[in-house]
């Protein structure tokens, strides 16, 4: 009895061998374009393609798009950036890195790119990587590898490619070229709400989007009147993106509104936005 135990054992270890390394073989033959389900994911964006990611990728994404939106940059170096932050960081802020590197773009205090702790600033970073890339002679007709390895001189060139098409993806709906693309599902419990909520809501879109006149001061939340149709998508869309650090409840542009409870966009009948303005609500204490 003994004898057959080991023995069922033994058999046992082969099998889950086996099973391990014919999982290793598949990952490694099929690599990037496999796709597994990510529960964390809670954000989906859809503009000519479809990208899922989680609330704090999608704020990153936001606030890159946004920098770059605020320098006068164009699309295509939105991006670029894009792409570079989701291949060296997956769009996370990290703290830490392949030797000293940090943050979003994985940029290195070595190497002149700033302290540790301004790196770890997303806007900071963002604006490091867009200058360094406006200072590469051609880049605007480079493939998107190219320009960002000019930037980042990654030992892994060709990577950033692969992050290309989820990039214009999210540059699209980002930069306001789609309507109701961003939609995201908010936790239960919001981090922040009321009167605190709204006043750091109205901070970080004014940081981001270099925003004037913005009334701090409403514990509701907050009321933005845009230049026009694109740019009031990209407010809107950056709202969503930060909903669940920032306490979002409710978010309306034109006829179409997005709401925590639901997660997604729908047509307000007969009802539009307050003068084209693009509004957004906090969730109240309590």
């Amino acid at each position: 009895m003994w004898v057959r135990t080991r023995a069922t054992v033994a058999g046992g270890v082969v099998l889950i061998l086996v099973a391990v390394i014919a999982i290793w073989l598949v990952v490694r033959q099929v690599g990037d374009n496999l796709t597994l389900p990510l529960v964390a994911r809670k954000c989906t964006v859809q503009a000519d393609g479809r990208v899922a990611l989680d609330a704090d990728q999608m704020a990153n994404a936001a606030t890159i798009a946004a920098i770059g939106a605020k320098r006068g940059m164009p699309e295509r170096a939105v991006v670029v950036a894009l792409a570079t932050a989701y291949q060296e960081s997956g769009l996370r802020n990290l703290a830490d890195g392949d030797r000293d590197s940090v943050g979003l773009f994985q940029q290195r205090p070595s190497q002149g790119w700033g302290t540790p702790a301004q790196i770890r600033d997303p806007r900071y970073a963002a604006n490091r990587f867009y200058a360094a890339l406006k200072k590469v002679r051609g880049w605007e007709k480079m493939r998107v590898t190219d320009a960002a390895q000019r930037v980042q001189r990654s030992a892994f060139p060709e990577a950033y490619q692969k992050r290309a098409d989820d990039s214009e993806v999210l540059s699209r709906a980002l930069l306001g070229d789609a309507s109701g693309a961003v939609a995201c599902t908010v936790g239960r419990t919001p981090a922040m709400y009321g009167a605190a909520a709204a006043a750091q809501l109205t901070r970080n879109l004014v940081l981001d989007w270099g925003l004037k006149g913005t009334d701090p001061t409403d514990p509701t939340g907050l009321a933005v009147t845009p230049g026009d149709q694109r740019d009031g998508w990209r407010y809107a869309h950056w709202l969503v993106s930060h909903a669940q650090d920032h306490g979002v409840k409710r978010v309306r542009f034109g006829d179409l509104e997005w709401t925590a409870r639901n997660g997604s966009w729908g047509r307000v009948d007969g009802q539009q936005s307050p003068a084209g303005q693009v509004v957004a609500e906090v969730f109240n204490e309590g």
